[in-house]
């Protein structure tokens, strides 16, 4: 027997994992293909499919995030399990290597901080100028010095943190070795980074690469 784009739809929903954000537009281009449909017709089908099945509960543990954003859920002794904000970071501003994680919560991450800071630094190609806050995620977006892609956002992380090492409550005990040590893990070249912070940072930035490059063994 032939699925309806109903049936379907609440597959697709079933198989999706708890917490991890469901997109209709995802949807839309599954049901396109399934049932060989324009994507138009297809987006208004899922569009009302997604409506019956909350209004319905036919699924449970579904539930709506924002507009073509949804995701199951669970209940855990502390409640309800609410989306996975991580992964609609991700999705919105990561993917395809278009942004990469910044600011204080990247130093805690790479052990150059203790303190945990309240909100991520994202910079992103999705935005085109300055900062903003993202109040639904709690993150703030910054737009790149240049465009971010897989070959160079290594890079631009580890200027991003020399940029602003002598503003941040760094508290490790050696700083540079711990960002020349990351610098070989990444096996990142010390010319492109030069070549980089040359370009689009300021001299601060050079003179932190000098004394990372020092501590790492590569200057006397």
């Amino acid at each position: 027997m032939e699925l309806s784009y109903m049936d379907y739809i609440c597959y697709l929903v079933k198989q999706s994992e708890i917490a991890k954000p469901i997109y209709s537009a995802g949807l839309a281009q599954k049901v396109a293909e399934r049932f060989a449909m324009p994507i138009k017709k297809a987006a208004m089908a899922t569009a009302v499919a997604l409506k019956r099945i909350l209004d319905g509960r036919l699924i449970n543990d579904f539930r709506f995030y924002k507009k073509g954003i949804y995701y199951r859920t669970k209940v855990t002794p502390f409640g309800e399990l609410g989306i996975d904000k991580e992964a609609v970071i991700a999705d919105k501003y990561l993917a395809g290597d278009n942004g990469y994680e910044s600011g204080l919560s990247l130093l805690h991450k790479w052990g150059l901080t203790t303190q945990i800071p309240n909100e991520k630094v994202i910079v992103t190609n999705v935005v085109a100028h300055g900062a903003r806050k993202d109040k639904v995620l709690g993150i703030i977006t910054k737009s790149p010095k240049i465009a971010v892609n897989k070959d160079n956002k290594r890079y631009l992380q580890i200027l991003d943190v020399l940029d602003m090492l002598n503003r941040a409550p760094v508290d490790a005990e050696e700083p540079y070795q711990v960002i020349a040590k990351l610098i070989d893990r990444l096996g990142l070249s010390y010319r492109m980074l030069l070549a980089l912070a040359g370009e689009y940072y300021n001299g601060n930035t050079v003179k932190q690469l000098s004394k990372t490059a020092i501590a790492g063994g590569l200057a006397a």
